[in-house]
């Protein structure tokens, strides 16, 4: 079976799926240990919450306030919006640095990313439904996604030579939420990023 091959299969099972460069790092686990919590450490942002998944949901809260106070006094809800730009500005810093060391700890890989599940360039063989517990750094929002999964397949890469020569696919398992919304909106931006420079080519194109 080709690469491309299970990407159509997986296609079917989920509509929204993207190609991207994301900074990972697995290691295998029991299939017992899916029932239990990701244990939280210094490197998983909030306790296994991103810092931009956190500040995602607080600002869908602080939105239905601002809507109000806008009615009542523009002025001061104007200044709040200020303050939210300048929080957003030094939180991006703050993920930046944080995360720094992963990415100088672990090579960037291609990836083909969905809500459910990710197939990922790997440097070695994996067994057909062995457990993981995988940690995604999405490179280009600065989020972090703690998970479980458990491998569906595991091909020869035919897109990568040298350090890649595998490339794997895994179905999360008992995703959390919070970490599952992070990932949807991920998903949903770099897909209208990618559908908005396939229209950019296509009109470079008729020039």
């Amino acid at each position: 079976m080709t690469q491309q091959n299970v990407n159509s299969a997986d296609d079917k099972r989920n509509y929204f799926r993207i190609n991207d460069s994301i900074n990972l790092s697995y290691h295998l686990i029991d299939e017992a240990q899916i029932q239990m919590p990701i244990k939280a450490s210094a490197n998983n942002l909030l306790d296994n919450c991103s810092l931009s998944s956190a500040l995602d949901l607080i600002a869908e809260e602080s939105a239905i306030i601002y809507n109000k106070l806008e009615k009542v006094h523009s002025d001061f809800a104007d200044y709040l919006k200020l303050l939210d730009i300048k929080i957003n500005l030094v939180a991006q810093a703050v993920m930046s640095l944080s995360n720094q060391d992963e990415i100088n700890k672990n090579q960037t890989r291609n990836a083909n990313i969905s809500v459910s599940g990710v197939g990922f360039d790997c440097c070695e063989v994996l067994e057909v439904g062995q457990y993981l517990e995988i940690k995604m750094l999405l490179v280009h929002s600065t989020a972090v996604v703690t998970t479980y999964g458990k491998v569906v397949y595991c091909i020869k890469n035919t897109n990568s030579e040298g350090d890649y020569p595998h490339f794997v696919g895994v179905d999360y398992v008992n995703m959390k939420e919070s970490e599952q919304d992070l990932l949807s909106k991920h998903v949903a931006k770099k897909q209208l990023q990618q559908i908005r420079e396939l229209k950019e080519k296509k009109m470079y194109a008729y020039d």
